[in-house]
């Protein structure tokens, strides 16, 4: 039991895999341009900590942080809301979200089975920033897919110290992606599935705002990048997926981050697109799949800060409900990549089960380029 404990103190990831991102590899989705970094950090202002859990071959879990800015998000709340692709799971959090219209929490991704633990590890960080000493009730936010195929999921190795770890160590910059984080054990389509994030930017007349995506992939399908079926043409070639269980069950957590100053009204509507992202990668969202997205602004005029005495009414203004669609097709365009970039730079890991490869880009390259999917 001790050498266990020794093998799961906190350690923060860094990039360690020389697989290329989606773009990388000459895979181009959709025609909205970039961020810099092609990252949900490319909203200013978010942040993003990871941790990644490992022991042996039976521990592959970790914990992933969202931070929507560097403040007190307690004191400062982002306007926020949740879309739900299919129920089967779990967002801890969410009905506060749909009721107020707000987050005053970081979002946190982790196993199924450790959400619990990670929600009072949220709690114990949240109580003690600054100017939350009296605080007596807090809404936190904790999203999961079920990596127990894996990862000893019973186990529940994800600590607190993992959690307060990956929250104080959460940075603006690039993001680490693959099997990292909440996303070390997860499977998708059969392979390695992970971490995985892109962003949009939209054109200056509309309005030159931002979107960025992180996923945590673990749901199922038959694998589709760039409008390619290559899932079906792996296997006509007599290839086996993965590990060759069936795929179509599984999560997935989409966070999506806008500086675009949206209402939780404009939010709903923008998380529900990201689906269609995730229907481009080949998911029908099945029976058994835990398909969330909870969105956020980041926006200074649209912040949930307390009201001056004698205030009863907020200031702001919106985006205009005819003025959306550049925003649905930048969430939908970097949700899909999102997607893929989780699956490109994730590399294979052993369970206790089993070992799921990593994604064979070299069967999967050659295939793209034949139906032009490839410049």
């Amino acid at each position: 039991m001790r050498l266990l404990l020794a093998l799961l103190l906190p350690v923060a990831v860094h990039a360690q895999t020389p697989r290329p991102r989606a773009r990388e590899a000459g895979i181009v989705i959709g025609s909205l341009p970039t961020g810099a970094l092609n990252a949900i950090t490319d909203v200013a202002g978010v942040r993003v900590g990871q941790v990644t859990v490992t022991g042996g071959d039976s521990i592959n879990t970790g914990v992933t942080a969202i931070l929507p800015h560097g403040g007190n998000v307690f004191r400062d709340k982002v306007p926020a809301a949740a879309s739900v692709g299919n129920g089967f799971g779990k967002l801890m959090g969410a009905l506060q979200v749909r009721e107020l219209g707000e987050i005053e929490s970081p979002i946190v991704l982790t196993c199924t089975l450790c959400v619990p633990r990670v929600a009072d590890a949220v709690l114990t960080w949240l109580l003690g920033q600054p100017g939350n000493e009296d605080v007596r009730s807090i809404n936190a936010i904790v999203g999961e897919t079920n990596d127990g195929f894996l990862n000893d999921i019973r186990n529940r190795p994800v600590s607190a110290d993992h959690v307060l770890e990956a929250l104080r160590t959460a940075r603006e910059g690039p993001v680490d992606e693959g099997a990292v984080g909440a996303g070390r054990g997860t499977v998708a389509f059969g392979y390695k599935g992970g971490i995985g994030t892109s962003s949009r930017l939209l054109p200056a007349r509309a309005g030159g705002y931002t979107v960025g995506v992180l996923v945590q992939t673990n749901y199922g399908g038959d694998l589709v990048i760039a409008g390619v079926p290559v899932g079906r043409l792996l296997r006509d070639g007599r290839r086996e997926t993965g590990d060759g269980r069936p795929s179509e069950d599984g999560s997935v957590m989409i966070v999506i981050a806008t500086d675009a100053p949206l209402d939780s009204r404009g939010l709903e509507r923008l998380a529900s697109r990201a689906f269609i992202g995730i229907g481009r990668t080949g998911s029908s969202m099945s029976n058994g799949s835990g398909d969330f997205a909870i969105a956020f602004s980041t926006a200074e005029s649209v912040r949930r800060r307390p009201l001056a005495p004698g205030l009863v009414v907020r200031s702001g203004e919106t985006v205009a409900t005819d003025a959306m669609s550049p925003l649905f097709q930048a969430v939908a365009e970097a949700t899909e990549e999102a997607v893929l970039n989780s699956l490109f730079r994730a590399e294979s890991v052993r369970g206790p089960r089993a070992t799921i490869r990593a994604l064979p880009l070299d069967s999967i390259l050659p295939i793209l380029r034949e139906r032009r999917a490839i410049p």
